[in-house]
């Protein structure tokens, strides 16, 4: 899903009413409002960037005067010590928009930095996948992020795949063996991408048979992830009808590599959205 500019223009008003409210006091008394300066945002450490024309938007909301310039795109890989952006015009606008810039470009640039680390510990052989594990009203800027690491988004809600997981198979008031095929069949109506959560191989092949478009092997070891792919392939062979597999549960770049190896399709891994570490970037200041 890609980033709506309306929206966006929302959470950023939002998100400076929070911190700057009727005013920077600090600023206005320190200060004042007619100085100028120029801001230049410095990495601190390397990562893959994410968020920069966030931040582009953000000061042309806190003053029409701002000029943004970027100097790395989106995407792009950099080195401890590299100028991202930078950033000049009224010193009050500026420092009003620092700490959400550099709020939201550490956040995404960690993210990206992060899933940048697991695509390559598989390369090219599988899909490397977010969750809908991720901060509230920041789902789209974090899901962005993930694709400028290098990672494929999962789904961006409950409404645009079916994934049955282990509980609507509980509430289901069946036993796994009767509820997935019957889940499966009930979802497969609906004209959307079919998933379902398993925890073991014969479930894996109930799934598969149902119809079921993808298949989750959910906290499985490496050993049973191999049978369930082996189990696959005797079924379907090389035809288009057999499921996507996907590794999830408790990743690292060791394990996705050992998941990879497999045979699954895609990991999805919460880590990405929800436990990424800020990156180390820097705004600093002088008068111009």
């Amino acid at each position: 899903m890609e980033i709506n500019r309306n929206k966006l223009r929302v959470f950023l008003i939002n998100s400076l009413a929070e911190d700057v409210g009727p005013g920077d006091v600090t600023t206005r008394l320190t200060i004042g409002r007619a100085l100028y300066c120029k801001g230049r945002f410095m990495a601190r450490e390397p990562g893959v960037l994410a968020g920069i024309d966030v931040v582009k938007e953000l000061f042309s909301i806190t003053s029409p005067h701002t000029r943004f310039r970027r100097l790395i795109r989106d995407g792009s890989s950099f080195k401890a010590g590299a100028t991202l952006a930078e950033a000049s015009g009224p010193a009050a606008a500026i420092l009003a928009g620092e700490r959400l810039a550099l709020n939201i470009l550490q956040h995404l640039s960690g993210i990206a930095t992060l899933t940048g680390k697991y695509v390559k510990s598989v390369g090219k052989r599988v899909k490397i996948m977010d969750t809908r594990k991720t901060t509230p009203m920041m789902r789209a800027l974090e899901k962005y992020a993930v694709r400028m690491g290098g990672g494929v988004n999962h789904r961006f809600g409950l409404y645009d795949q079916i994934l049955i997981k282990n509980n609507h198979l509980s509430l289901s008031g069946l036993a796994p063996a009767v509820a997935i095929p019957e889940l499966v069949s009930r979802a497969r109506a609906s004209g959307l991408p079919v998933e379902v959560e398993v925890r073991g191989v014969k479930e894996a092949v109930a799934g598969a048979v149902a119809g079921a478009d993808i298949i989750m092997l959910d906290n499985m070891s490496p050993a049973r992830m191999k049978q369930a792919a082996e189990a696959l392939r005797k079924i379907f062979g090389r035809s288009k009808a057999r499921p996507q597999l996907e590794a999830s549960g408790n990743m690292t770049p060791e394990r996705a590599r050992r998941a990879a190896d497999c045979g699954v399709d895609r990991i999805s891994i919460g880590e990405l959205t929800h436990s990424a570490r800020a990156l180390d970037i820097a705004l600093s200041v002088e008068r111009t």
